[in-house]
C-alpha cells in the first residue's frame, strides 16, 4: 500500500513518529510525507526536530518501544505543502490511502468545505471523491459544535474520524504505551495485520 502522511499544526507530533516506524513492508510499499509549516514548528517544540525528514524511520523514540524485529526501510518521499503540483495532487496519481496525524481541527475545518489551499488538503479532497480511505487523527480538547459537525460532515463524506484519546486497558507503562495505542488503532483502519499494542481480550475472571 502506498500512503500519503501528512502532519499538521496540532500537538501529539510523537504520533506521526511512531507511525512511520511501524508503516513497513508487506503492508505499506512507500510513504508520501507531507509536514504543515506549523507542522515543522510543532516537532521542533516537541520532538527537538529541526527539518521533516529527521521523522523518518527508523530511530527509537524516547520511551515508545520499538517495533521488533527492526523495520526496514522503505521508499518515503517529501512534498513541499505549497506545492499544488505535486503528482499526489491528482487522483491520477495511484497511492492507495492517507493518514493525518495529528490532525488540527483548522485542518479538518478546511477538508470539511472543501477548501483545497495546500497539498494536505489537496490531498484529503482527493481522497474523498476517489473513496479512498482518510484517516484524521484529531487532536483538540474540548470539541465546540463547529468542530463536531465538521467531523459528522467528513464521516458522512466517507473519512475514518479517529480522535487522539487513548485507552488504558492495556496497562501502559509509560506514554510509549499510549502512543501505541493511537498506532495500533490507525494501523486497524487501514487493515493492517501488525500488533503495536494488546488488543482487548476481554475481562479476566477472578
Amino acid at each position: 500500500m502506498e500512503l500519503v502522511v501528512a502532519v499538521t499544526g496540532a500537538s501529539g507530533s510523537v504520533y506521526a513518529r511512531r507511525f512511520l516506524e511501524v508503516a513497513r513492508e508487506p503492508h505499506c510499499s512507500k510513504v508520501n510525507l507531507i509536514v504543515s509549516d506549523v507542522g515543522k514548528q510543532v516537532i521542533a517544540q516537541e520532538l527537538g526536530i529541526k527539518k521533516p525528514e529527521e521523522l523518518l524511520p527508523l530511530g527509537a523514540l524516547g520511551v515508545v518501544s520499538k517495533v521488533e524485529p527492526p523495520a526496514p526501510t522503505i521508499p518515503i518521499s517529501i512534498h513541499d505543502n505549497h506545492d499544488l503540483l505535486s503528482p499526489i495532487a491528482s487522483g491520477s496519481a495511484r497511492w492507495e490511502a492517507m493518514v493525518i496525524v495529528p490532525c488540527s481541527a483548522g485542518t479538518l475545518g478546511r477538508i470539511a468545505s472543501g477548501h483545497s489551499d495546500s497539498l494536505i488538503t489537496r490531498a484529503a479532497d482527493v481522497a474523498l471523491k476517489e473513496r479512498r480511505p482518510l484517516i484524521l487523527v484529531l487532536r483538540e480538547t474540548p470539541l465546540s459544535q463547529i468542530h463536531i459537525r465538521n467531523m459528522l460532515t467528513l464521516c458522512e463524506a466517507g473519512a475514518v474520524i479517529l480522535p487522539a484519546s487513548p485507552a488504558f486497558y492495556h496497562s501502559p507503562k509509560d506514554v510509549g504505551g499510549l502512543v501505541d495505542f493511537i498506532v495500533q488503532r490507525i494501523c486497524d483502519s487501514l487493515g493492517w495485520d501488525v500488533q503495536v499494542c494488546p488488543p482487548w481480550r476481554g475481562a479476566s475472571s477472578s
